[in-house]
């Protein structure tokens, strides 16, 4: 990149960019790190670019890292407030430790999908399982609607406890399943 576009990745600049890949945006740089060649930008919806002199305080950012070298056409659109103004910027911190903790937890609940010390068609079979039953691992166990217990080698065969009831539809949708799965390539 020639020093002339280095020159318009100025802290502060708005500008139009346009990528190798066919990407179009507009926004402010951020920051550009030389060494890097990495401009940090805030994209902004095409009509803000006209009213951002206004910025409000508080409002959620769009940043993007780019590699400048990936940078096929910029545009000087004029220049803007700091962007990094200690003054402007805000942190919503509870809303960000909301984010956090949903976060964890989607990342608990899936982690808990995951079967341990099992065969990777047990664990395909859970996964078809989950798709029309409640499941849950229980060690290398199977356990469908809180009461239903399917077993290694995990057949209709190996289901246990439950009410008849259960136990039947859990029997019919595990072979389903297998069924399933093994015209897919995925079970034995």
């Amino acid at each position: 990149m020639d020093g002339s576009v280095t020159e318009k990745l100025a802290i502060g600049c708005l500008v139009s960019v346009k990528t190798t890949l066919s990407d179009d945006f507009q926004g402010q740089v951020i920051t550009f790190d030389r060494p890097s060649n990495i401009v940090v930008i805030h994209i902004l919806s095409p009509f803000a670019i006209y009213q951002f002199k206004g910025s409000k305080g508080g409002a959620r950012r769009n940043i993007r890292l780019l590699k400048a070298n990936y940078i096929k056409e910029l545009s000087y659109l004029g220049q803007a407030e700091d962007p990094l103004d200690i003054k402007k910027c805000f942190l919503d911190l509870n809303s960000l430790r909301a984010r956090e903790e949903l976060a964890i937890r989607q990342a608990e609940a899936e982690s808990e999908r995951i079967g341990v010390g099992v065969t990777g068609q047990a664990q395909n079979i859970f996964d078809a399982l989950s798709k029309t039953l409640p499941v849950r691992w229980d060690k290398t166990v199977i356990v469908v609607m809180n009461e239903v217990r399917v077993s290694s080698p995990y057949t209709p065969e190996s289901v246990s406890g439950g009410t008849p009831a259960a136990n039947e539809r859990v029997k019919k949708v595990l072979e389903l399943e297998r069924r399933r799965l093994q015209t897919r390539g995925g079970g034995q």
